[in-house]
């Protein structure tokens, strides 16, 4: 089959000026909830799109840990590629693809650290064995294989047993949103995309 030919008609729902939140947090949050109600596979991930010193972009997926009025947070390695990228940047565009549901949301903006103390919140929540990968892991470097993994994570249960604190390589990021964007698959392309922050614009698909 030609893959050119893959095509699919949209047509579960409708976005409308007139129906949708003026809030765009209140719409991200009506969504998000329909996507983890409609038990759609891993609802909270998101591609969070970066951009490094020398203008070349790159994206990874990661997992949305929380949101309110002040914005979307995430959990990472501040050492990692990405952590790099927004030492250098600090903007970012997050994007979730809830396919099942002919739905995305775009969302860019500034991104900052999280406090100390809500990085090391969440850090105590996870379980054992995550709290030791954060140790183990030196995201984004070559290694020689996964023994490294191994070795590290015993090395750091074996000195932190079960009370391993939270490494200050790792915490929390925020994206505070300057820009939303919504977009609901329609039939015949005729998709309904909206824009918001303050304002609620309709652009062409």
């Amino acid at each position: 089959m030609n893959i050119a030919d893959l095509r699919k008609s949209y047509e579960r729902a409708e976005l409308s000026e007139t129906e949708s939140h003026s809030d765009p947090l209140q719409q991200f949050d009506q969504w998000l909830n329909e996507a983890i109600k409609g038990e759609v596979p891993e609802p909270n991930a998101m591609t969070l799109a970066t951009v490094a010193s020398n203008l070349r972009p790159s994206t990874r997926v990661v997992l949305i840990k929380g949101y309110d009025e002040r914005g979307i947070v995430w959990y990472t390695n501040y050492e990692s590629q990405k952590g790099q990228e927004l030492a250098g940047n600090p903007f970012a565009a997050l994007q979730f693809h809830w396919v099942e549901m002919e739905r995305v949301v775009r969302i860019e903006g500034q991104v900052e650290k999280i406090s100390p103390e809500e990085s090391d919140a969440y850090f105590h929540s996870r379980p054992l064995d995550s709290r030791l990968g954060a140790w183990a892991s030196p995201q984004s470097q070559v290694i020689s294989g996964r023994s490294v993994l191994v070795a590290n994570a015993a090395k750091y249960g074996a000195q932190f047993m079960l009370q391993p604190p939270r490494p200050p390589h790792w915490g929390g990021y925020r994206l505070k949103p300057e820009l939303w964007q919504f977009w609901q698959g329609r039939k015949s392309r005729l998709h309904d995309r909206s824009t918001g922050s303050w304002l609620r614009e309709r652009l062409a698909p």
